[in-house]
């Protein structure tokens, strides 16, 4: 099954530091909707960069293709503050995977 690289980029390069409250409500259920979605085997692992240029999102997700991949990030509540890049990976090698 294809994996693919998602980078989560937030609105501003100080969204980390300075979220309002609606923000942050707002990554609080995009964090719930993730761990969902890796309860379920979909993803295998997401979390912020500490990037210098400013903090991003990123995640490695498994889709049954395209179409699937867009819906994950569609339906992210953050998807309605930030935006999504996605990458598909050549070749994720995982543990316990050949």
């Amino acid at each position: 099954m294809p994996h693919y690289f998602l980078k989560l980029i937030p609105r501003r390069p100080t969204f980390s530091q300075d979220m309002t409250a609606e923000e942050r409500a707002i990554i609080t259920q995009h964090l719930a909707y993730w761990m969902e979605l890796m309860n379920k085997g979909k993803v295998a692992v997401f979390g912020p960069v500490a990037d210098p240029t400013g903090v991003y999102g990123m995640g490695v997700v498994e889709a049954e293709n395209e179409e699937e991949l867009l819906d994950f990030m569609k339906n992210d509540p953050a998807a309605t503050i930030n935006h999504y890049e996605h990458y598909l990976m050549l070749r994720a090698v995982l543990p316990g995977k050949s």
